[in-house]
């Protein structure tokens, strides 16, 4: 049809950890999924693999971006750019682990390097029967030795040690190269990865572990672009967690303008975040504090002395709420994390039957295409007109059905949200108390609860998980006319 069906695989050294849903029948597709990933400390590589699902047979792989962790790290705000994908060669691809033990006596001469390869596990099949037969390659200080070849599997057991005779100081940077390999009669042998180490970290300690199998340096090859580019924003962020106690002093400062109100409102730390949170910091900034208020049980607290700050600031009601402030983006977030069960109660069922019945819509006269519209009449083609006058009926159905469904849940609408909202509603009624500006208490609320909560959920579902897929292009545009 000369379009794909894409969607990406994440690895981190090489273990699948998390899978976007497909987007259908594009080749511009957009995901907008964030995963967060907690790592070991010592991973290696992360990759995402671009593939084409396919419903008969396997799915195709369209390319790859690879990073090391030496090259997120070397960003200290993240990789976040348009990165070309590269091919993917099965016969190149490495997985699996080798268990070593390495050591150096501290005595003895001359000095020996033992290599004690005990086993490996969950090598990359490279045979037709799905398997392999692989034997390890041990090179070090120009010299190189192979264990036996274990036949026909992925998870062999050598129990064999290599002996090397160090040449006394001077190792400098000497590496020891341990490669293991799938032997074939006939032809090259196929590569399943290595491992290196540095021969003095080894001779001032043993080591002895389960290493990741890793694949040739890759060298940096430009393909042009042919394969396609992926947008991609990777941040790598080392959190150490210390006993509860130890934060105890930082609630206490940050909580001491909620529970003590009387203090000059300028000079508490709250004051200060709010002041010197930039932009790009500013979701995750609300995040957190959302998360510590609410375990603190003082989550309405901490927004309504937020939203109390923000209308001191604001002189004119119109444009109330409308930047992404601390206070703004607290909200927004409080929403999502308290109210997301209820969000999708309510919308489900309305978002299920639109992806389900694929209804075509359409009110921009640029965008329709009459040909499709023959599916609403049997008597041909609609005009713009009857397309359009068509679309709106069925718009307006969705509108209603979702209407009635959050007008009906108030019930079940989540405690703490309504306790929220209707702190809010007082505090813009005290700071604008006019009758002229009566109106203004509302359209706070449906700020927050219609522009920030219900109609994002309605026009990326996936993200919301209200739907397990994103919706094709044709939903797709139904949703979007609907959230507007």
């Amino acid at each position: 049809s000369g379009s794909s069906d894409p969607y990406c695989v994440v690895k981190v050294d090489n273990e699948v950890v998390a899978r976007t849903a497909t987007v259908w029948k594009s080749l511009n597709p957009f995901w907008g999924e964030e995963y967060i990933l907690r790592l070991p400390c010592g991973f290696h590589s992360f990759a995402v693999y671009v593939l084409d699902e396919d419903t008969i047979g396997q799915d195709d792989v369209i390319g790859k971006v690879s990073l090391s962790r030496q090259q997120i790290l070397a960003e200290p705000r993240g990789v976040d750019s348009w990165l070309s994908l590269a091919p993917v060669d099965p016969d190149k691809e490495v997985q699996g682990e080798i268990h070593l033990e390495l050591q150096v006596p501290k005595q003895g001469h001359p000095r020996v390097l033992r290599c004690h390869l005990i086993e490996a596990r969950d090598l990359a099949p490279r045979d037709l029967s799905g398997t392999s037969d692989p034997f390890a390659r041990v090179s070090c200080c120009g010299h190189t030795m192979e264990t036996a070849v274990m036949k026909k599997t992925r998870f062999p057991r050598w129990d064999e040690v290599l002996e090397f005779e160090l040449a006394e100081g001077k190792l400098g940077e000497a590496v020891l190269k341990v490669e293991v390999w799938d032997w074939d009669i006939v032809g090259k042998n196929d590569f399943l990865g290595q491992v290196e180490f540095l021969l003095d970290t080894i001779c001032s300690n043993p080591t002895k572990g389960w290493f990741q199998l890793l694949p040739f340096p890759s060298t940096a090859e430009d393909h042009g672009g042919q394969l396609g580019a992926l947008r991609l924003a990777v941040r790598l962020a080392e959190d150490r967690v210390l006993p509860t106690p130890y934060y105890q002093p930082l609630i206490q400062l940050l909580t001491e303008p909620i529970l003590c109100p009387g203090q000059p409102p300028t000079g508490t730390a709250l004051a200060v975040l709010e002041e010197v949170t930039s932009g790009e910091s500013r979701q995750d900034v609300a995040t957190k504090l959302v998360k510590v208020f609410l375990g603190q049980g003082l989550a309405v607290p901490l927004l309504d002395y937020l939203i109390t700050r923000e209308l001191a600031r604001t002189k004119d009601p119109n444009i109330l709420f409308r930047s992404n402030s601390l206070a703004s983006k607290s909200m927004e977030q409080f929403l999502k994390v308290v109210g997301l069960p209820y969000l999708q109660e309510v919308l489900k069922p309305v978002v299920n039957r639109i992806f389900e019945e694929k209804k075509y819509v359409e009110l921009d006269p640029s965008k329709m295409e009459l040909s499709r519209s023959r599916r609403i009449s049997f008597k041909g083609s609609l005009s713009e007109t009857q397309v359009q006058e068509s679309s709106l009926e069925l718009l307006k159905g969705y509108l209603e059905d979702v209407i009635d469904a959050i007008v009906g849940s108030v019930e079940k609408c989540p405690l703490l949200v309504r306790m929220a909202l209707k702190q809010l509603r007082k505090r813009v009624e005290e700071r604008f108390p006019s009758a002229q500006h009566q109106e203004v208490q509302y359209f706070s609320i449906s700020g927050f609860l219609f522009l920030r909560f219900f109609a994002p959920a309605v026009l990326t579902p996936k993200l919301f998980g209200l739907r397990e897929q994103h919706a094709e292009p044709r939903t797709g545009r139904t949703l979007l006319l609907l959230a507007k």
